[in-house]
């Protein structure tokens, strides 16, 4: 999430766009908001449309290598 405090300030998007940047096939997608455990449908910070989608990214990425 692009607004999370956890990956947006203790470094984890610094090196998350250091990954990408340095590998061949890389894409680095943000979702909106400022829940760490969005994709997880056990918590209450579970946001069913970014999972969705992240689903889908990640299904396709797979598919595509």
């Amino acid at each position: 999430m692009d607004a999370d405090p956890i990956f947006v300030n203790e470094g984890d998007l610094d090196a998350a766009r250091a990954l990408v940047e340095s590998a061949e096939h890389a894409e680095l997608f943000l979702y909106p908001g400022d829940q760490h455990y969005f994709a997880d449908s056990s918590v209450p910070s579970y946001d069913a449309d970014a999972a969705a989608l992240l689903t889908r990214r990640v299904l396709d990425f797979l598919r595509d290598r």
